[in-house]
């Protein structure tokens, strides 16, 4: 049998740093430090070891220092761009990466990446290995032989003799002659001007070399002749700086070039600090074999040990495995525990394959465990505690006593970390690599159900769950009073995880026939708009394909503000909005869309999203998501309906309470220009919220010096319009755009905002002062939103950054102010023994079930505890409304 060549991939480091950088825009750690560089480029790099197994590898950097084609042409190069500011610190991160996967990562003084891959190529090659070129550089073709391919892995596709030929007209020696003459801008190889490649590849073919072209200049007609007379030398002189070195003596041996064991201790580290929590845990150092006691709880005896064990435990941590990540729909396969770190027991419930083993029953263990799960003096800790509660209260239990969440004392300890989830915390605050879900049922379509999942293997799974979380507890725990919290985790977050699994378990009724009706007129709609919009055009295309869309806006119909991107026509909502100034059709593309957005995500989706048991919608609050704290919804997402168009108005009245009741809305008026009033202690804001007044037609006032009598309408839509923008940081440039006004007049407007209302300048300049000091800003309960980028290199990232640094306290205190408020309201309901549910939290709305017979006392007790959540500088104020459906209500 033949053996088979030893392959050699190489790999350019150098192109593929700066195509990693441009392809992943924003990315950083917790610490600001930006890491899209090395994020895309690690990805690369595993995606060839992956893909194609190399038996040799090394990853190619051009040195740090001019090259030997810098002294033959001081212009070379000498268009390229600075190396972005935030790319800089980067590069000796994916050196170390590289050393780390122990592969070699070479560059040599004085010459570029491409001559080194040029050495190495050849060499190796005529030895008799197969050589990848792994890299999207043109340059790099010439190398290019029977035993040397390139290939492209940002495009997925290979170069070998045919592609050299058909985009060269000949064998890759041409390459160097057509760049010669086409010259390259990227590298500022002058080459002769008015030649470009075709033509280049054309004199090529005829004349074979630069040289023997310019020798037979008597055959070469008209214009061209001339250029290539005047610039003949020029000529010469970039085939020198085209043309690769492949000479180099490297001192780099066979064996150095071979594929070995990465340096899991040095990928662990490195990883962990880049917060590659994902890549971190799958290259974990082997920490040995831990001591780890877990055990299946299979009979009555161990049952009574277990109880036993929990009953005397000061606290207990615990995890159910369930059917389904839908914990409405979620059926109990197990519910495991742990005391003490490295022992945690599973006891499996419904396990249930051919050959499974004999479990206890479920019905009668769980009234085993109930005592002490409902046990409110029996403190718990929970990752993601509604879950459990919400799976455990189907299966008959009430859980108490749940007091420590590791995924929402991570939120407020560690704000800025990309993931709360258990391996994530797991891998950074513990140093371990838990077993992935994928491990024990499969991934994709070979995944499996955990209840059907070996109990052997659940066991070690599902105790470690249990047993993770509780260590993650004793870690967390001293991170949240460092970090202030604990009040705020003990007295806000952690009483509202209870409220929140309530308000889910209640969840909201949904009339499916106004639904159904309001699809069938916005199809109605839709086909009229359609109409229109092709009659408009004059051709029928699908209003759905961006690409279709820019074709027929930009080319048959010529409209001007068009811009291409790598895929065609941009034909986003900034470019249509722009359009429909002029340009009836860019509107009703625009309709078209929005209108096809709510029938697909709404009308047409949330009947198949009422439960079957309980004919309600059963939305996900979720707790730990936004970086200000406030509250987020999801499967459906219920906070994205907007308000301010008809269609979507229609949409809430497919909400409605139960039989005989009312749905009550709440709705906080203004309440982040209150909590601006207060943070800033601003006279004027404080007055004019004291005394009732219309705040914008007051900011009106202020800004253009006029009576309150005297301000046009036009003028209140302005102030208001800045009275928001201030809050989210807006400049001139995004006022004048929003306000249709030229820059200088958008800069007046903010100039003598801020000339009337000085401490709401010191107040936003304190807290970009703020974050720059600490990395976070904090809110008028003290929680922290991280800032990250508040000093990042990126101009772009940094001023966004800045405009969260103004922004995120007052919404982070408006999210503290609702969440107070729930819990003032809930405890209230609770302790009236009164049957009004709160089913929805939407920004600064709270939304009832109420009975009639409950309607005055509940208006007046939820007015009351949402007025009084907090004592501010000025008065909140709470518009309540009732009707039989939310649209009504609100």
């Amino acid at each position: 049998m033949t053996e088979q060549p030893k392959r050699l991939y190489l790999i350019d480091g150098s192109s593929y740093i700066y195509r990693a950088y441009f392809a992943i825009r924003h990315l950083s750690n917790s610490k600001g430090m930006a890491t899209n560089a090395v994020y895309g480029f690690t990805n690369m790099l595993l995606k060839v070891m992956r893909e194609h197994a190399p038996d040799h590898l090394a990853v190619v950097f051009d040195a740090r220092g001019p090259s030997f084609r810098k002294e033959i042409y001081p212009e070379y190069k000498a268009n390229r761009a600075a190396m972005p500011e935030d790319l800089v610190p980067q590069i000796p991160l994916i050196k170390d990466l590289v050393r780390a996967f122990n592969l070699p990562a070479l560059e040599f003084e004085g010459y570029e990446a491409d001559d080194i891959i040029a050495t190495l190529a050849r060499k190796h090659a005529a030895e008799g290995m197969e050589v990848t070129i792994v890299s999207g550089d043109k340059d790099l073709m010439q190398v290019i032989s029977e035993r040397v391919r390139m290939l492209d892995t940002m495009k997925d596709k290979v170069f070998g003799l045919q592609e050299v030929q058909e985009r060269f007209g000949g064998s890759p020696d041409k390459v160097v002659e057509v760049q010669a003459l086409a010259g390259d801008s990227s590298d500022n190889v002058p080459g002769v001007p008015g030649i470009g490649e075709k033509t280049a590849v054309k004199l090529i073919s005829q004349f074979g070399t630069v040289e023997n072209l310019l020798a037979r200049l008597d055959e070469v007609k008209g214009k061209m002749k001339d250029k290539l007379q005047e610039f003949g030398e020029q000529a010469l002189l970039s085939k020198r700086l085209v043309t690769l070195r492949d000479d180099l003596s490297l001192g780099v041996g066979y064996d150095a070039l071979a594929t070995g064991d990465p340096d899991r201790e040095a990928l662990t580290a490195l990883f962990g600090e880049l917060e590659f929590h994902k890549l971190q845990q799958e290259f974990f150092a082997d920490a040995g074999s831990r001591d780890d006691d877990y055990q299946a709880v299979m009979t009555e005896e161990a049952l009574n040990q277990l109880i036993k064990r929990l009953e005397e435990a000061s606290r207990i941590s615990f995890d159910t495995e369930t059917t389904s990540l839908d914990a409405m729909r979620a059926d109990l396969v197990g519910i495991s525990f742990a005391v003490q770190a490295g022992e945690a027991w599973y006891i499996p419930l419904g396990h249930h394959y051919l050959g499974a083993p004999q479990q206890l029953d479920r019905d009668r263990v769980l009234e085993r465990l109930r005592p002490l799960l409902e046990d409110p003096n029996k403190p718990k800790i929970a990752q993601n505690a509604k879950y459990d509660l919400l799976v455990l209260r189907r299966a008959g239990i009430r859980v108490q006593g749940t007091d420590f969440d590791t995924m929402v004392a991570s939120y407020l300890a560690n704000p800025a970390a990309k993931s709360h989830g258990m391996d994530n915390m797991a891998a950074e605050l513990l140093g371990r690599r838990t077993i992935p879900f994928s491990e024990v049922a499969g991934s994709g379509r070979n995944q499996i159900s955990f209840a059907e999942v070996e109990v052997e293997k659940a066991v070690t799974y599902a105790a470690e769950d249990a047993d993770v979380t509780l260590q993650l507890a004793q870690k967390l725990a001293p991170m949240l009073n460092k970090s202030e919290q604990e009040k705020l985790f003990h007295e806000v977050e952690m009483p509202l995880v209870a409220i929140l699994a309530d308000m889910e378990w209640q969840g909201v009724r949904v009339d499916p026939q106004v639904l159904g009706n309001l699809s069938r007129e916005m199809e109605q709609k839709l086909s009229a708009l359609e109409s229109e919009i092709h009659e408009l055009a004059g051709c029928t295309f699908n209003i759905a394909s961006p690409k279709q869309t820019g074709e027929v806006l930009f080319e048959k119909l010529g409209l001007a503000r068009g811009k291409k991107t790598k895929t065609g026509w941009s034909t986003n909502v900034e470019v249509l909005q722009k359009l429909a100034e002029d340009h009836a059709i860019a509107a009703r593309i625009l309709e078209h869309r929005g209108i096809s957005k709510l029938k697909g995500t709404y009308t047409d989706a949330l009947p198949k999203l009422i439960h079957p048991e309980t004919g309600r919608i059963h939305t996900s609050f979720n707790q730990t998501v936004t970086a200000t704290g406030r509250l987020s919804s999801s499967d459906p997402n219920l906070q994205n309906i907007p308000i301010r168009t008809p269609e979507g108005r229609r949409i809430r009245e497919a909400f409605i309470p139960d039989e005989g009741n009312v749905l009550l809305a709440a709705d906080y008026s203004q309440i982040e220009l209150r909590i601006l009033a207060h943070l800033a202690d601003e006279e004027v804001l404080k007055e004019s919220f004291a005394r009732g007044e219309d705040i914008h037609r007051r900011t009106a006032c202020e800004i253009f010096g006029v009576f309150p009598e005297m301000v046009s309408d036009e003028q209140r839509r302005q102030a208001k319009t800045i009275n928001f923008g201030v809050l989210y940081g807006m400049g001139a440039f995004s006022l004048a755009k929003s306000l249709g006004i030229d820059r200088k007049q958008a800069q007046g407007f903010i100039d003598a905002y801020f000339e009337r209302l000085p401490r709401v300048a010191e107040f936003l300049e304190a807290r970009r002062e703020e974050a720059r000091s600490n990395k976070y800003v904090k809110t008028l309960l003290g929680r922290r939103c991280a800032i990250p980028e508040i000093d990042s290199k990126n101009p772009n990232f940094r001023s966004y950054a800045e405009r969260n640094a103004t922004n995120y306290p007052i919404q982070g205190s408006a999210a503290d102010i609702i969440k107070l408020a729930m819990i003032g309201v809930f405890k209230r309901l609770q302790a009236q023994s009164l049957k009004t549910r709160m089913v929805l939290q939407v920004h600064d709305e709270l939304v009832f079930d109420v009975p009639r017979a409950e309607l005055d006392e509940v208006s007046a007790l939820v007015k009351h505890e949402m007025e009084n959540a907090v004592e501010l500088r000025v008065p909140l104020d709470v518009e309540v409304g009732v009707g039989a459906n939310w649209r009504e209500a609100h």
